[in-house]
């Protein structure tokens, strides 16, 4: 299972960078977190009327990241989402943040829905069937 392809935009600023001028680590998981929101909202889904409406919310599991080459100031990047997996409650995504074609970082992400008290639940139907 493999959905279509999700990009999003972005542009490196300053405060992204470290003293090097170099995109510290950590803003790549602050990237991709980005590019999932939009997808999640792309599908339709509405992640604040699922909080209060449904009392469920959608958390990171597990990510696997590979830091493949160095984004700076001023690039402009793109993240791109598939999801590649789907279970019950569970989804995995691929993400991959490029520059122009260069890719320059991967992750896999699992990303498991829950209830409020952190209990595991079935994932909307809208990303099960369509990923």
């Amino acid at each position: 299972m493999t959905s279509p392809l999700h990009t999003f935009p972005l542009t490196v600023y300053y405060e992204d960078t470290d003293m090097g001028g170099i995109v510290y680590h950590a803003n790549y998981l602050k990237y991709i977190e980005r590019a999932r929101s939009d997808w999640v909202r792309d599908k339709g889904i509405d992640q604040n009327a699922m909080r209060d409406c449904d009392g469920l919310i959608f958390a990171v599991r597990r990510v696997e990241a590979d830091y493949l080459g160095p984004a700076r100031l001023d690039d402009r990047l793109t993240v791109e989402t598939r999801a590649v997996a789907v279970t019950g409650a569970r989804l995995v995504i691929e993400q991959s943040v490029l520059r122009g074609t260069d890719v320059i970082f991967t992750a896999q992400v699992t990303i498991a829905c829950l209830t409020l008290a952190g209990k595991p639940v079935k994932l909307p139907a809208r990303l099960r069937t369509t990923g």
